[in-house]
């Protein structure tokens, strides 16, 4: 006799597996100034390689994750993304130098690819379209966004207590107890019906090059200047592999993104609002992270608790947006999400190096979270809603490329727009010490402007494009989808 799966215990196993990928992500950021000393970072400007790496890896597989989902069985690609994810987590641990700790960060972010986009599409087909998914979704935003904060929080206990190796040997021990329950309780799920049973790995390895050509390319501004052969070289060479991805997506039989699912206009609505927010935001704990560990002195620890309330916060517009929803619909809180969360970037953006955490940091941070949440859950359902569970894992492998390339890009802009200020300061400048922690500040302070701009505009997307309204059905074509 089979063993009755209970739908909570489903949720729990997808979102323990979740927070794994989540927390090592945003546990990594409060360890990134001990890392950099200890490794010998050559700048601040190398240093985000650390998180765009994996960021970049993560996005550019993502959609390769989640077609496997579909082909091979969501269960099968969940539990060897788990597996590997571990094992990688394990060798990032013991990376001796700064290359490789880049290489083994990559490594997981490949592995993560495949994690999360079968996650998802088992919830999306556990939980019927409707009042339960979307509980289950604000959830699952709810751990997806407040799981970020946690993760700096420990991050600041493990690094000052134990080092910050440990961040990465966390997830050895949660990887082994999902693959584990994973392999008893997680059911079957039935796999596309298809006669050829590929992947395009050509469409992959074209998307991921671009990707990390356009990035590298963005970062070599604040060191050569936007008119460099340098630059020039990198970002045209994204534009060729990238157009050539379009290309080969439309000739290929078994497209890694069949092109048709952006016929359908609130998926393709809501995950380029989900890109040009996370654009904007994801850079967020980036900046306030070395702002409060070299301007204001704050050890891992204390940066870790600083993070801390938000997490409440981010429950708070989670939890708001997944009960609306069903009311009034996902438009108005993708409108309303960005602008809050811009106004939070920037009260953020007024940092001094005479500021203090209650008065400079936390009235900002905390607008900031409530906006996350908000946006998080109802971006979530807009770019889910109407797609059928054999097509699950396109839909979530999308949704969670838009968010990670999104973010990766993000920051690496607003990393050179931050150097590129803190460089013209220090150049004007005496080079006193007071001039020079003046200078880092000017460059966050850059940085979280241009940020407010990215999700401003994502919420002038969400207004013009977006058309679901209360009591409107979208449905998703698959045969449009497939270009068929």
């Amino acid at each position: 006799m089979g063993i009755k799966i209970h739908k909570g215990l489903i949720l729990t196993i997808i979102g323990v597996a979740q927070l794994m990928d989540v927390l090592d992500n945003s546990i990594t950021g409060v360890a990134l100034p001990t890392i950099y000393k200890q490794l010998h970072f050559t700048s601040t400007n190398t240093l985000q390689w650390v998180t765009t790496g994996y960021a970049l890896a993560l996005g550019g597989f993502l959609l390769l994750g989640g077609r496997a989902a579909d082909i091979f069985g969501r269960r099968k690609t969940f539990l060897y993304g788990v597996g590997a994810f571990t094992v990688a987590s394990f060798m990032t641990g013991i990376a001796q130098n700064s290359t490789m700790l880049e290489v083994t960060r990559i490594i997981q972010g490949l592995c993560a690819a495949f994690i999360s986009p079968a996650a998802l599409s088992i919830l999306l087909i556990t939980f019927a379209e409707g009042k339960a998914r979307n509980r289950a979704l604000g959830l699952w935003g709810g751990i997806a966004a407040g799981g970020a904060a946690i993760g700096l929080l420990l991050g600041g206990i493990i690094t000052q207590y134990l080092g910050w190796r440990w961040n990465f040997f966390l997830n050895v021990p949660i990887g082994l107890l999902v693959l584990i329950f994973g392999s008893i309780y997680l059911p079957h799920y039935a796999s596309e019906k298809t006669t050829r049973r590929s992947l395009d790995l050509s469409g992959a390895a074209l998307v991921v090059a671009g990707l990390i050509t356009l990035v590298y390319g963005l970062t070599q501004v604040p060191i050569h200047g936007w008119g460099s052969s340098a630059c020039y070289g990198f970002l045209l060479l994204s534009v060729v592999l990238l157009t050539s991805f379009v290309l080969n997506e439309k000739i290929v039989s078994q497209p890694l993104l069949p092109l048709g699912i952006f016929r359908t206009r609130n998926i393709a609505a809501a995950n380029t609002v989900n890109f040009i927010n996370m654009a904007g935001m994801f850079a967020m704990f980036f900046f306030l992270t070395l702002y409060m560990q070299t301007i204001l002195d704050f050890s891992p620890l204390r940066t870790g608790l600083a993070f801390l309330p938000i997490t409440l916060l981010i429950g708070i517009g989670s939890g708001l947006v997944a009960r609306l929803v069903s009311s009034i619909g996902y438009k108005i809180p993708m409108i309303i999400g960005p602008c809050i969360t811009a106004a939070g970037l920037i009260m953020l953006a007024q940092l001094h190096i005479h500021g203090t955490y209650l008065h400079t940091v936390f009235p900002g941070l905390s607008i900031t979270a409530i906006g996350i949440g908000m946006s998080f859950v109802a971006i979530t359902i807009a770019a889910t809603n109407g797609i059928p569970a054999q097509f699950s894992g396109l839909g979530s492998g999308l949704l969670n490329t838009s968010q990670q390339v999104g973010g990766s890009l993000g920051l690496a802009l607003l990393s050179g727009i931050s150097s590129k200020h803190t460089t013209e300061y220090a150049e004007k400048h005496s080079q006193t010490a007071a001039s020079l922690l003046q200078a880092q500040v000017v460059g966050y302070r850059a940085a979280l402007y241009a940020g407010a701009c990215f999700v401003i505009i994502a919420a002038i997307i969400a207004l013009c494009a977006v058309r679901r309204q209360k009591g409107e059905k979208v449905t998703f074509n698959p045969n449009a989808a497939l270009g068929a």
